[in-house]
C-alpha cells in the first residue's frame, strides 16, 4: 500500500474532525478548512491507488 493512501486517509479524518468542530462552535472558517482537507485527502488517496495500480501492472509485465 502506497504511503499516499495512508496519508490521505489521515487527512480525511482530520478534515472530518475540523468540519464537525467548526460546525459545533459556529466557526465557518474551520468548517471550510475541514471540507478542503477531506477533498485533499480523497485526491491523495486516489494518487496512492494509482501508484499501486501502476506498480502492479509493471510487476505483472516484468514477470
Amino acid at each position: 500500500m502506497d504511503k499516499d493512501r495512508i496519508k490521505g486517509a489521515a487527512q480525511k479524518i482530520k478534515g472530518s474532525i475540523e468540519k464537525a468542530v467548526g460546525k459545533l462552535v459556529g466557526n465557518k472558517s474551520l468548517e471550510t478548512d475541514g471540507h478542503i482537507d477531506v477533498a485533499a485527502g480523497n485526491v491523495r488517496q486516489a494518487v496512492g491507488k494509482a501508484k499501486d495500480d501502476v506498480r502492479d501492472v509493471v510487476k505483472d509485465v516484468t514477470k
